[in-house]
């Protein structure tokens, strides 16, 4: 049986590097609402979104699930901007029998502002892959829905330094 590892952290916090950097080391595969939401529509959901984004998260949860109880270790870039779906995610892969672990990527404001900075100056010129651009109100949307986790709510901490300097 393989492993879930489930990687948390606010938008543009560097979940995606962090997923890529332990995925060689895990044997594992990626798997990314986010890349499924650009693949998908194209970032192009609308007012469908939070409705698209629900559905999309319920079904990559189960399939997540499968991909491990098939034998593969699956990283799962998921967010978890609330407590209440760190416990409902924990809980969910339990009760499958699948062994999961939550890895919160930490970011100081500062690096935060520089890394929505250059996400948004890669989204204008083009080059911004699976990235939309943040504007200030979704910025402000977006902040008031984080929670921070608690150091029981996670099994691995990953803080990112102001120096893009990675450190665990």
């Amino acid at each position: 049986m393989g492993k879930v590892i489930i990687v948390c952290g606010k938008i543009c916090s560097g979940k995606s590097y962090y997923s890529k950097m332990i995925k060689d080391s895990l044997n594992a595969v990626i798997i990314s609402p986010d890349e499924a939401t650009y693949e998908l529509i194209n970032n192009e959901q609308g007012e469908f979104y939070n409705v698209f984004s629900s559905r999309l998260n319920k079904y990559l949860t189960k399939k997540v699930g499968e991909i491990a109880k098939a034998g593969a270790n699956v990283i799962f870039e998921r967010g978890l901007w609330s407590k209440k779906d760190r416990k409902d995610i924990k809980e969910y892969y339990k009760n499958m029998g699948i062994d999961s672990e939550i890895h919160y990527v930490c970011v100081d404001d500062e690096t935060w502002k520089q890394n929505i900075t250059e996400r948004n100056k890669r989204v204008l010129e083009g080059n911004g892959g699976s990235d939309f651009y943040l504007d200030e109100g979704l910025m402000k949307k977006l902040e008031s829905k984080w929670e921070e986790p608690t150091r029981d709510e996670v099994d691995v901490i990953y803080k990112v330094d102001r120096n893009k300097n990675k450190k665990k």
